[in-house]
């Protein structure tokens, strides 16, 4: 049975949302392709499912939320991560809550989102948790917890069906103001964060980490400055700690992006180019 039928995984497709891809590296693409074309099923005419589409449509969504709809494509992304109701969901450093909403009205009451902040911030910055106990506190989103943890240590039950982080993990990779833990590199625990994650997932679930695309071989020091990653180096990461690449999605690309700026700068901020990977954890 085809568990994603809104998603097209074959390089170079465009979709009413972008285009999706697998992206593997050597002799194993054309392997991988083939995978992915079993499990994703192929129907690029067919669009997100209407319990996402309901979710990002709802009138009762934040303001400053649904004004960003346009730069970050959540319907799209939400299909692409397949979250489903019924689904427990990691959404780890999210921020404000913007896709900690979204994913409550997905789930559902028979779901569950856990909102994972990094002990790091919540030490330094106790303030940021406010957004979302506010959220959690609303009996609307009984169905969102609020927990602190670090990344080593994913505070879920060992059987969730998604782990999602967005245009964060450059900064626990590049060890950036709150996000670095005294005694550790960045590298060092960005890693323990996928092996967490693969931990915290369900044989089958889904990771799917989307950030700012960085040029070829750029380096920590880079993530720290700039705010960008190179793919490469988180599908190294993930793949060490068990995963793998099941498919890419470029919904959020922008050719037009020289990836030598920070993410920050006012030409190029709100629409820098960013990936979107889905890692699977083997059943």
């Amino acid at each position: 049975m085809n568990r994603f039928p809104w998603i097209r995984v074959m390089c170079g497709l465009a979709l009413p949302f972008g285009s999706i891809c697998v992206a593997m590296a050597g002799s194993t693409f054309d392997r991988a392709v083939e995978r992915a074309d079993r499990v994703a099923g192929m129907t690029p005419d067919m669009k997100p499912p209407t319990y996402v589409t309901a979710a990002v449509s709802d009138g009762a969504r934040p303001a400053t939320d649904s004004q960003r709809d346009t730069d970050r494509k959540p319907a799209a992304l939400l299909a692409f991560a397949g979250v489903k109701p019924g689904d427990k969901v990691a959404d780890v450093m999210p921020g404000g809550g913007y896709f900690t909403w979204l994913f409550s009205k997905v789930v559902g009451a028979q779901g569950h989102v856990y909102a994972i902040v990094p002990e790091s911030i919540a030490k330094a910055r106790p303030q940021a948790l406010d957004a979302l106990k506010a959220i959690a506190a609303d009996p609307s989103f009984a169905n969102v917890g609020v927990e602190t943890a670090p990344y080593d240590m994913i505070a879920a039950p060992s059987s969730l069906d998604v782990v999602w982080t967005s245009q964060n993990y450059h900064d626990v990779y590049g060890a950036v103001s709150v996000f670095a833990v005294s005694g550790h590199t960045g590298v060092e625990e960005a890693a323990a964060l996928d092996s967490a994650a693969f931990k915290a997932l369900k044989p089958g679930g889904a990771y799917v980490v989307v950030d700012h695309v960085a040029k070829a071989g750029a380096t920590a020091q880079d993530a720290s400055t700039l705010h960008r990653i190179d793919p490469a180096t988180v599908i190294a990461q993930a793949q060490a700690a068990g995963f793998v690449l099941e498919a890419r999605s470029d919904v959020l690309a922008n050719p037009q992006d020289p990836h030598d700026k920070s993410v920050f700068a006012p030409e190029i901020k709100g629409h820098t180019d960013k990936f979107a990977l889905r890692f699977r954890k083997p059943r």
